[in-house]
């Protein structure tokens, strides 16, 4: 918030229009909850005590509340229209009350120089495996990215000299400027807020202290990593402008699909077809898993299609942590379409030994249609 968007109705929580019950009963409600009693040792508390204070001295007086809506702080100031009737010392002291509250922005000593800007984070997307996401692996990326430039070590002079102190700020990276009622503190237009300026910038990386360069780094891809797991290198990111620290450089992984397996979390999935004599008698399909071992499922007599099995632990291992999950198995009974003369003859015996309790589902689908339709 800018010192011209602060002013007593502001400092009230009240509207322009308030009338006068309102604004007493707001200076209440806040003088209660900043008074000095109830908050011992609170220097910010005291100072909005303060602040409140004089506000409301000001708006519960019409002459001065008129003066103050047409002119503002400036009313109060050097003799201004709104003066007369003010207690000498009622404002005095309001810029000290103020950077208490709100900061340097507002006047007052210990200004400081502006921190230095770290560098920016980046951002790398990797492709892996499915495979490699459950074992694991060392990867080697390589990457453009801003860094230390080496002949002025990131200080941004030529090597042999340095920097002086600015002219303009004396240093501090902040200068100052009355604006009415306010004194503001603004970044140093000259320094941009470092306190000190280069006369002599590097060659290497004109004054910026870092150059763009291409780097090899050697990623960690742990097990368990799935599509939109973030891997956070510390400190390899954008190097920051004349020494200031490097950002971070973050990975992010991309599952590629598998031609068995889909993924959810730590479940694989994968579908089975079995023959429709398998589904009816039962029997078992061997499934090997990522790791290499063969896991036996056991199909019961009478499975439809859809129905799922599981496989405990044949599934991925957790993110860092400790187990695996599991591997579901949906089945899917295959309708044979090429039949020996010998097979057909013995599935139309079969057929003529129907009696409908073989398929309870299909009888009782066509029983429906019978007491709905009459047919």
């Amino acid at each position: 918030m800018s010192a011209t968007e602060i002013d007593f109705y502001e400092l009230l929580e009240v509207s322009r229009d308030a009338d006068d019950k309102t604004i007493k009963s707001s200076y209440r409600k806040l003088a209660m909850q900043y008074h000095p009693d109830r908050n011992p040792g609170d220097a910010d508390s005291e100072a909005r005590f303060k602040a409140i204070s004089v506000a409301y001295d000001c708006l519960k007086d019409p002459q001065k509340r008129a003066a103050y809506d047409r002119f503002g702080h400036a009313a109060f100031q050097n003799g201004g229209p709104g003066t007369g009737g003010f207690q000498q010392g009622d404002f005095g002291d309001i810029g000290d009350i103020f950077e208490t509250i709100f900061g340097s922005a507002f006047g007052g000593g210990g200004a400081q120089r502006q921190r230095p800007r770290r560098g920016a984070d980046l951002r790398y997307d990797m492709e892996v495996t499915l495979d490699e996401a459950f074992h694991g692996k060392q990867a080697e990326i390589e990457i453009e990215v801003s860094q230390q430039c080496e002949p002025c070590s990131g200080s941004g002079a030529e090597p042999g000299t340095g920097a002086r102190t600015c002219n303009l700020c004396s240093g501090h990276g902040k200068v100052r400027a009355k604006q009415g009622f306010f004194v503001v503190e603004r970044p140093c237009p000259t320094c941009h807020g470092r306190g000190e300026v280069i006369e002599t910038p590097c060659g290497e990386c004109r004054g910026e202290g870092r150059v763009d360069r291409m780097n090899r780094l050697e990623v960690e891809i742990p097990p368990g990593v799935d599509t939109g797991t973030r891997i956070r290198l510390s400190g390899k990111g954008e190097a920051g402008p004349r020494g200031a620290p490097a950002g971070d450089l973050y990975i992010f992984v991309h599952i590629r699909e598998h031609p068995v397996f889909a993924r959810e979390g730590t479940v694989l999935f994968t579908r089975v077809p079995i023959s429709f004599t398998t589904a009816a008698l039962g029997g078992s399909v061997d499934i090997p898993d990522l790791s290499g071992d063969v896991n036996t499922i056991d199909i019961p007599a009478g499975i439809q299609s859809g129905k799922q099995l599981r496989k405990r632990g044949a599934g991925m291992p957790v993110l860092q942590g400790r187990g695996r999950g599991d591997m579901v198995v949906e089945i899917e009974v295959e309708t044979p379409t090429k039949l020996s003369k010998q097979q057909r003859s013995l599935l139309e015996q079969f057929r003529e030994t129907e009696t409908g309790d073989e398929c309870p589902e299909s009888r009782g689908f066509f029983d429906k249609l019978k007491e709905t339709f009459g047919v």
